[in-house]
């Protein structure tokens, strides 16, 4: 008689792939939630009662006269001539900085790329200024550069013309001269470096081989330059200027040190301008408008940063 053979044991069948997998993602990010819930806190909060502030009508020296006016102060916003001053001020600074701070970090970059003795103590010395509290920056460029008594530059000017037989040179009182080119040397001074980095970074990313190939192929320095390098430093040009828009049209320290928004609101920027509708108007509601427009712009402008960061990355990933 043919034997009975009990059937094999099969294991039974494992959980829902996805089910684990989600509650192993969860597991992951349970350590991160005080954190989370911090950073929620700390910037999310303080955003929303601003969004709540910014529609309604409250000066302080109004107390009682506080009342919701929808989307007014947006509308005050746009049109108000001090404000679309402080707007055009804000771009002819950020747009002035931003591509002079470039252009001097490339050519610095493209310095520092070569061997030569002394190479990492001209880079420290090249990164300082941006090391330099931004505060300090500025009142080390208005009272030892600028002030017309006893400053740097008018002493050089000075000297100068003594070299040409004149008793004294000019006098130049820069700041109140020249406020918006003043501010913008002081910030150039100071953002150059960080150009210098990205651009920096860069350069030495750029394959070798190809570079050799253009050389052996007689290439000039100018044409490696336009046809290799440049190209390869796109991306990096675009992430330094797309950073560098995002910090400098936040600039505050520079603008209230060196010159207080003067001569003539001359160079009164929008963080400025903020600064002086909360304090010296006592108008909460309209300040907080114009800061909430100030930061939807710097968001759109961090949002190609970071698809620029993440490009960066990805190219990075596929060599």
């Amino acid at each position: 008689m043919p034997t009975l053979t009990a059937p094999p044991k099969t294991a039974p069948p494992p959980a829902h792939p996805r089910k684990s997998s989600g509650r192993a993602k969860w597991r992951r990010r349970i350590p991160l939630l005080p954190a989370l819930i911090f950073t929620i806190v700390v910037t999310q909060l303080p955003f929303v009662a601003t969004l709540v502030i910014s529609t309604f009508q409250w000066n302080i020296l109004r107390p009682g006269d506080r009342h919701f006016t929808g989307l007014s102060n947006y509308t005050f916003v746009f049109t108000d001539e001090r404000l679309r001053t402080a707007v055009l001020n804000t771009v002819v600074l950020t747009a002035s900085v931003v591509l002079i701070s470039v252009l001097l970090g490339l050519g610095l970059a493209m310095l520092l790329d070569r061997r030569f003795l002394g190479r990492g103590l001209a880079r420290t010395m090249l990164i300082a200024p941006f090391l330099v509290m931004p505060v300090a920056a500025s009142l080390l460029w208005k009272h030892a550069l600028y002030n017309p008594d006893y400053g740097l530059l008018n002493g050089i000017l000075n000297a100068v013309y003594r070299l040409f037989g004149a008793d004294h040179g000019p006098t130049v009182d820069w700041v109140s001269s020249y406020p918006m080119p003043a501010v913008i040397v002081s910030l150039v001074w100071q953002w150059t470096p960080f150009m210098m980095l990205i651009l920096l970074a860069g350069l030495q990313a750029q394959p070798g081989d190809v570079l050799e190939a253009a050389r052996v192929d007689g290439a000039s320095a100018m044409a490696t330059f336009r046809h290799i390098t440049l190209p390869h430093l796109r991306q990096y040009l675009e992430l330094g200027i797309l950073l560098g828009t995002i910090y400098i049209v936040q600039t505050f320290d520079a603008v209230y040190t060196i010159t207080q928004g003067g001569p003539g609101k001359q160079t009164t920027n929008l963080p400025y301008e903020i600064y002086l509708t909360m304090f010296r108007k006592y108008e909460y509601g309209q300040a907080a408008a114009a800061g909430v427009v100030v930061v939807l712009g710097s968001i759109v402008i961090a949002t190609f940063a970071l698809r620029t960061i993440a490009s960066l990355f990805r190219e990075e990933v596929s060599r």
